[in-house]
């Protein structure tokens, strides 16, 4: 972050153009800490760029990298103004944390599968946990949870680590959820069909999309992708009847922010309309705050789980940590 600085200048030519320099180099910045996909060149994050900065008269700069252990780290002598891609799996510990202040945005108009009052944590986009497959290659997939876990050893899967990842703790959370005290045995029963465990999503669905597994742990959201970007729609997720588990992305404004004018403007934009519809395509994921009839076609096409499963940061934080034991207990037996 930057202060804004005022200068008097010579009625010089020189002077005016010291001061051009030193105007231009003081413009406004607002730094928004994100992961490394966001402003990766598939990520939003350029997209995000130029159609904030079209309307803020100001820079924006992605800061990427792991966002809550860093801000922790650096507390309020972080640079951050905005965190942008946290979730309510890790929202308690960021919240307890006391570095973040209300976002001011009504969100009464969300159109969530669940209800939200959050006036710290906002959100974006959302999506469900879902396994991934090529209709091609899987052409009876399993119907439902339990069918996975009984499912023949051939029928290989990849998984990221919830240690390591949010799509991973979203998985060991699901199973949590969906089978609790007997998280445990799903676990082993799902560990014949495990072929690799990896630490984070990109390279789980690159093993997939390069044909070395048969399904993915990923999101009910990426068939979206295979069908508007590459016209393929032979990319399904298999949607149990016991319920997927719903990962919502959140932002939020820092309250040691120097330009907290430029943080509000940035949540004001997150929930313009021109920010939902780009965000769809731009992370492949559903906007946080339009109705199915408003998303892209590819979108409206999908299916998605009639039951969801969530827990909020409170249970999240309670359940973490057990539901880690059991997957680590389950695929070592």
């Amino acid at each position: 972050m930057r202060a804004t600085t005022i200068f008097t200048a010579t009625a010089t030519a020189a002077g005016f153009a010291v001061l051009a320099s030193a105007a231009g180099a003081q413009e406004r910045v607002l730094t928004v800490y994100a992961g490394d996909y966001v402003a990766s060149e598939w990520g939003p994050g350029p997209r995000i760029e130029e159609l904030f900065e079209a309307r803020c008269d100001c820079d924006l700069q992605f800061s990427t990298g792991d966002l809550l252990p860093r801000i922790l780290l650096e507390g309020e002598n972080t640079d951050a103004d905005v965190v942008f891609g946290l979730n309510t799996d890790v929202t308690r510990r960021a919240r307890e944390s006391g570095l973040f202040a209300p976002h001011g945005q009504d969100t009464g108009a969300l159109t969530l599968p669940v209800d939200w009052t959050d006036d710290v944590f906002l959100p974006y986009n959302y999506g469900h946990t879902a396994f991934v497959y090529d209709t091609e290659r899987v052409t009876e997939p399993p119907e439902s949870f339990d069918a996975l876990r009984e499912a023949p050893d051939d029928l290989t899967l990849v998984i990221q680590d919830p240690r390591t990842s949010i799509s991973g703790l979203a998985l060991a959370l699901w199973v949590d959820a969906v089978y609790g005290e007997d998280a445990e045995a799903a676990w082993a029963d799902l560990s014949d069909n495990i072929l690799t465990v990896t630490q984070g999503w990109s390279e789980s669905y690159g093993l997939f999309t390069e044909g070395e597994a048969d399904m993915v742990l990923s999101y009910t959201t990426s068939p979206a992708y295979h069908l508007i970007a590459e016209d393929d729609d032979t990319v399904k997720a298999a949607i149990f009847p016991e319920g997927h588990y719903f990962m919502v992305e959140l932002a939020a404004k820092v309250a040691t922010t120097d330009v907290p004018e430029l943080a509000d403007s940035f949540m004001a934009f997150m929930m313009s309309e021109e920010f939902q519809q780009m965000i769809a395509t731009g992370n492949w994921s559903i906007p946080a705050k339009l109705p199915r009839e408003e998303w892209p076609e590819g979108f409206q096409a999908l299916e998605l789980p009639e039951t969801v499963l969530f827990y909020d940061e409170d249970e999240a934080a309670q359940r973490r940590d057990a539901a880690i034991e059991a997957w680590r207990a389950g695929l070592s037996r």
